[in-house]
């Protein structure tokens, strides 16, 4: 086992392109959506380094253009699933036996590749697959998913550097060893970048992984996977495969060398993993390692000391980007009566400048929902509001699937607290504001504290650093990121790691040295230079007197 300390070059946060208008980057990019509208994809999964077609193909549309066909991808089924975990389980002991820093270069490589070489590549992908405009898919697919990473080996190095003391004639040293079996990856659609790092993570540890990205993101997935490849991973060690859920947690979650899971996404699907994998806990060579975060409610809590433009900008941002499809978006906001109604007037006349449309037109801020089920279950809570005397629509409220999955941005005002898109994560562009009594301040927080089950992100906005200080006390536990005078998303590897409890996952810190410790299991050794040979203790010895 080859842990000894290696040291890197200390890690950077990659520089974020602006793509603004005459700027090389901007051409670039848009050259590179236009060879990927004009060559369909015909997309394979990759089991033991190999390319496996199965000819049962589904079409990859752009959400926000459903009659283009931008390519297919071959579906798997049980056997493909099995094979990948085969194929995991031969390549596992040399790949656990690499040396740390011959592992670690493969994905540094794999993030000059995405800086360089194949960074239009990556954020093409992801717009068009998954309807994120430039900018948004530049802090994700590029930057986001370099730092992971970049960070990732350095903080894999520091965690290699942590050794034991050793006392006077002997040797203690700890091992940094992969988990004893595969892990399974199973990643979202939203994020190319946690996408890319949930199975990456776990192989960097050196662990072999089987993973299954979101059908929604393939198209991205299999763009990182070719650079993963280019960048030098051995066959076998990550495997891509596309299958129902279902499909693949009867194989998966019943096998013997099931070492642990890294997932994102729902709550219900997480729950029912971890259901599944308790029943089948006697199964197991070891204790699976469970990682997941699934989401939020997310909040956004005005003072009668805030600034009404910096919540306005909060809000519009916080909810809407990305189409509101963020687990941290806000989703929910407590203003104090002074500034309701101003912000509400103002946030209003903001969104009313936001151009929804395609991807490829650069001018447009808001793009479309990743597909038809979520576009159905998001109208169908704005057709409710629309229908309940106790809300009102103050923006937005018109969708269409004509084109493509396009819904406006939609904030909805209600009187009731607990009115259920207050409570229930809706994972579309629809804020709910609540107006409370301005001097009920310490109350609210209370409010804010147990409407949801989750506890995900955050923020609180206000001049006033009493009530800063006491709204970061009260609301200890309601956001595992908590922002302060700020939108409760953009989280930054290296600067903001990123995770919540309660139903929002286990808070193991994507972006952090904690995440990685998930991913290991220590061995403890002890080397007595001089051993021992007798069993008697000083203590045994007479003093003389006969005892």
């Amino acid at each position: 086992m080859h842990n000894a300390y290696f040291q890197f070059a200390a890690p950077h946060n990659e520089p974020v392109y602006n793509y603004a208008p005459g700027s090389p980057e901007r051409a670039a990019l848009k050259k590179q959506l236009a060879a990927f509208k004009a060559a369909p994809a015909d997309i394979p999964m990759y089991i033991n380094g190999q390319e496996v077609r199965t000819g049962k193909t589904v079409d990859v549309r752009p959400p926000h253009e459903i009659k283009h066909k931008l390519g297919q991808f071959h579906q798997g089924e049980a056997s493909h699933v099995q094979s990948a975990i085969d194929a995991a389980l031969a390549a596992r002991t040399q790949w656990a036996d690499t040396p740390w820093e011959q592992r670690a270069a493969i994905f540094l490589r794999a993030a000059e590749l995405i800086a360089t070489k194949y960074r239009y590549h990556m954020n093409g992908a992801t717009m068009l697959g998954q309807s994120k405009n430039a900018y948004q898919a530049e802090i994700d697919s590029a930057c986001e998913l370099i730092d992971f990473l970049r960070f990732n080996v350095h903080y894999l190095s520091e965690i290699y550097k942590q050794q034991p003391v050793s006392s006077a004639g002997v040797h203690n040293r700890t091992e940094y060893r992969p988990l004893e079996g595969f892990v399974l990856a199973v990643t979202p659609f939203n994020f190319t970048a946690i996408a890319g790092n949930l199975p990456s993570v776990a192989a960097m540890c050196g662990n072999v992984v089987v993973w299954k990205p979101a059908d929604t993101q393939v198209f991205a997935s299999s763009v990182f996977m070719q650079i993963l490849i280019e960048a030098g991973l051995p066959a076998g060690v990550i495997n891509l495969v596309y299958v129902d859920g279902p499909v693949l947690g009867e194989v998966c979650f019943n096998h013997r060398d099931f070492a642990g899971i890294h997932f994102t996404g729902s709550t219900g699907v997480f729950q029912q993993m971890w259901k599944t994998i308790g029943t089948n806990i006697h199964k197991y060579r070891a204790y699976p390692r469970i990682v997941g975060e699934t989401g939020g409610k997310d909040f956004v809590l005005a003072h009668k000391s805030a600034l009404v433009d910096v919540v306005v900008t909060a809000l519009a941002r916080g909810a809407f980007e990305y189409q509101g499809q963020k687990c941290s978006a806000a989703s929910r906001a407590y203003l104090p009566s002074n500034i309701s109604e101003e912000v509400q007037q103002k946030l209003a006349a903001m969104l009313s400048t936001m151009k929804m449309g395609t991807v490829e037109d650069f001018g447009n801020f808001i793009n479309a929902v990743i597909d038809e089920r979520s576009f159905d279950k998001i109208a169908a809570y704005i057709d409710n509001a629309k229908k309940d005397p106790k809300v009102k629509i103050i923006a937005g409220g018109n969708y269409s699937k004509a084109e493509g999955y396009f819904i406006e941005p939609t904030v909805i005002v209600t009187t009731d607290p607990k009115y259920r898109t207050m409570c229930e994560e809706i994972f579309g562009p629809v804020l709910t504001i609540y107006t409370y009594d301005a001097d009920k301040f310490e109350e609210t927080l209370t409010l804010v504290d147990t409407t949801s089950d989750y506890a995900l992100t955050g923020s609180i906005i206000a001049q006033d650093r009493y009530a800063i200080d006491l709204a970061t006390k009260k609301l200890v536990n309601s956001a595992g990121n908590f922002y302060i005078n700020d939108k409760p998303t953009g989280a930054v590897v290296g600067q903001q790691p990123f995770g919540g409890a309660r139903a929002s996952g286990t808070n193991d810190k994507a972006g952090s040295m904690l995440n990685l410790y998930r991913w290991l299991s220590a061995r403890t050794i002890k080397e007595t230079m001089v051993p021992p040979v007798d069993y008697k203790y000083p203590f045994l010895q007479s003093d003389g007197a006969g005892s």
